[in-house]
């Protein structure tokens, strides 16, 4: 009944709000595990016709539950790194406030191209991801570079506000490049970042009214139950799995946009 309620109240078919549903459950899950989320929704709402600037809108606001579940998973991480966040929160609400602004100006006639740099980006940024975090493991320098920090998050926070997909991972090199911590306390204040920065963006989208209603009311229950399984199974999934998943939606979605534009 309620999926027939919000396709007939904004032109979305039943077939096409159930596979809505499923996208917001494998983004949380996804992102409680290895991340890449935006990944699975955002092109799937392509897929059904919404409008790119539209779509990635209604996604960032859709799957904020599902970040706020799966932030569970790293609560022991986050509990030592008070000192850390409490730094990264200004630069992080200043970057992305100026990065969620920044869409709402930009035209929807010029993100359809630029979306296909982004899309590109993000999926290289998840096949590189192995990478980085195996160099954050092998790291032995153990200095802090609070200037460096700084810029990096406040740059990250601004593409996390724009668009969000590979955000996880960007900050994943910025910590690696500027803090002394270990892999595992990487995840947790990336996790945190990650809500923060959505949290922000999409509280902008709400005030602008840019959204897809029926959108975001299919995938926000939905990620958030696919955010509380995944951050308890982030260690039991198959992580390699998801990550290739990630990729090859990120490929394909890369290749339909360019054969579109």
């Amino acid at each position: 009944m309620t999926s027939s309620l919000l396709a007939s109240a904004h032109g979305l078919s039943n077939g096409a709000i159930i596979l809505i549903l499923l996208a917001g459950f494998g983004a949380g899950l996804f992102n409680g595990v290895a991340g890449g989320g935006t990944m699975l929704s955002f092109p799937t709402l392509l897929a059904l016709g919404v409008p790119p600037l539209t779509a990635n809108i209604s996604s960032t606001v859709g799957i904020l539950p599902g970040y706020a579940a799966s932030i569970v998973g790293f609560r022991r991480e986050i509990a030592n790194q008070r000192g850390h966040l409490r730094r990264l929160v200004l630069p992080g609400i200043c970057g992305s406030i100026l990065g969620a602004l920044l869409l709402l100006t930009t035209s929807a006639s010029v993100f359809r191209y630029l979306v296909i740099v982004l899309v590109g980006l993000a999926t290289l940024l998840f096949a590189v991801q192995p990478l980085v975090a195996k160099a954050i493991s092998a790291r032995t320098t153990k200095i802090e570079h609070r200037t460096a920090l700084v810029v990096g998050i406040t740059v990250t926070a601004l593409y996390g506000g724009y668009f969000g997909a590979g955000m996880g991972i960007m900050l994943l090199v910025v910590f690696g490049l500027t803090l002394p911590v270990s892999l595992s306390e990487s995840s947790g204040l990336r996790s945190v970042l990650s809500i923060m920065v959505n949290a922000i963006a999409a509280t902008i989208f709400l005030l602008h009214g840019a959204p897809n209603w029926a959108v975001v009311a299919a995938l926000a229950p939905s990620s958030l139950v696919g955010g509380y399984l995944g951050a308890h199974l982030s260690r039991k999934l198959p992580v390699p799995w998801l990550r290739a998943c990630v990729v090859g939606v990120g490929i394909l979605t890369t290749v339909v946009l360019i054969v579109r534009a």
